[in-house]
């Protein structure tokens, strides 16, 4: 049975899997078991043998072991973490209405209550980065979810608004990691499936923005109080699976634990039920050392730096903008008065589901064309449709022209994220794609 294994690592270079060789570069090996001089980075061994230098990094091992149950197990794990992230950002347009009438706060401490999530997640997002580089992804994404479900689950009993925005702004801290697990699921990824995979995995996001609709819809008699705490649920169950969550091995290799990075790939193996690789384990020596914020602006990068940053700001803001800007257009009663009740209705609530569910063509569509128009010019006519929409809104004259108006915009803004995760990574060198990664994503 053969096993495929690269003759290098590069990295984070096969993000597009443009890389990767097809069944061609396989070499002939019937030549006195000779390897022709025509090879690919990659080749198939004829059998369950180790090459001549004996050794193999992680991502070779990962290469070879393939796409299999491991993954499937993992991609369910890690989505979970996504879903529950998005419930717990999707919620922040639901429950300002209901605080507006039960505490009569004001629409500016509404607008106070999205602010301070978002601050907590700015402020946090290199916390976890460092957190996750010193003790592994695995103990941050336990140690975020247990901190989520924590203040989520006392943000459902706080007793003032002073306690909720300070609560809301804790989970906005613990929000910061849940990056790093797309960081984590990518490293177990074989290069031809790491692309299509991450942009899969916000199929996640849009179910969790969905459920946590149809959650509101289901407790809008019992109250604020309750969509709080269960939307806490995922995140439970989440602390319960990971002592399941496998370790990087990568993060193991570079601190020089090479045994346990042969366990996990080993368990890696048993579950793909794909023969494990002979030989030694080592650091992949072409991998170079992480970079830094500073390096992203040196003369050769800066402009696609200062242009990156303003592509994921302007997606950041139409996309939280419109799912914040949602319910107060859904709201059945218009008026000035900050003291009057506007509670959402169930037509409201039913007409907001259509537009979450509009995410799922959006990502789909993006995936299917962003291959032959190319990423620059995908997320372009993203950016050029959505402003269409968006200056559709204000002379929507009925209800039917407002929600479809809105399910075009939210499917567009949300494909325009994935082309945004699947182009980022692929206009930095190998050193600065996580770096580059990480202090953009919101």
């Amino acid at each position: 049975m053969g096993v495929r294994r690269a003759g290098y690592s590069r990295g984070y270079e096969e993000m597009t899997g443009s890389n990767v060789p097809n069944s061609n570069s396989t070499p002939d090996l019937s030549n006195n078991g000779n390897i022709t001089p025509t090879l690919g980075p990659e080749f198939e061994l004829s059998s369950v043998t180790v090459i001549p230098d004996d050794t193999f990094t992680v991502q070779q091992a990962v290469n070879a072991l393939g796409f299999g149950w491991f993954q499937v197990k993992l991609s369910l794990c890690v989505g979970l973490c996504w879903m529950a992230d998005s419930m717990e950002m999707t919620i922040l347009s639901v429950i300002g209405p209901s605080l507006h009438c039960d505490w009569g706060i004001t629409r500016y401490q509404q607008a106070l209550t999205t602010t301070i999530v978002f601050m907590g997640m700015m402020l946090s997002s290199t916390f976890w980065a460092q957190l996750s580089d010193r003790y592994g992804r695995k103990p941050a994404l336990t140690l975020c979810g247990i901190l989520l479900f924590l203040y989520g689950l006392l943000s459902a009993v706080a007793p003032s608004f002073g306690w909720l925005l300070f609560l809301r702004g804790l989970v906005g801290f613990a929000i910061g990691c849940v990056p790093q697990s797309v960081t984590l699921y990518a490293e177990f990824l074989p290069a031809k499936n790491r692309a299509k995979c991450v942009v899969l995995l916000d199929c996640f996001w849009a179910l969790g923005a969905c459920f946590e609709v149809v959650l509101a819809l289901a407790v809008a008699n019992l109250g604020w109080r309750w969509l709080l705490g269960l939307s806490a649920a995922p995140l439970f169950i989440f602390s319960l699976i990971t002592p399941w969550l496998p370790e990087s091995a990568r993060y193991h290799v570079s601190n020089g634990n090479t045994e346990k990075a042969l366990q996990t790939l080993e368990g890696i193996a048993k579950d793909n039920k794909r023969p494990m690789l002979l030989g030694r384990l080592v650091v992949d020596g072409t991998t170079p050392i992480k970079g830094s914020i500073k390096s992203l602006l040196n003369p050769g990068l800066r402009r696609t730096t200062i242009l990156l940053w303003f592509i994921w700001m302007a997606c950041s803001f139409c996309y939280y903008g419109l799912v914040l800007m949602s319910t107060e257009l859904f709201s059945s009663e218009v008026t000035e008065n900050n003291t009057d009740c506007r509670p959402l209705l169930q037509t409201d609530y039913m007409d907001l589901l259509w537009t979450t569910l509009a995410e799922f063509p959006g990502i789909f569509a993006t995936i299917a064309i962003i291959e032959r128009f190319g990423r620059k010019s995908t997320m372009a006519l993203q950016f050029m449709l959505f402003a269409i929409c968006v200056m559709i809104l204000p002379s929507t004259e009925t209800r039917i022209a407002l929600t479809l108006t809105l399910f075009f915009a939210r499917g567009i803004i949300a494909g325009l994220f994935q082309a945004a995760y699947v182009y980022t990574p692929e206009v930095y060198p190998t050193a600065l794609r996580s770096i580059g990664l990480e202090v953009v994503q919101p």
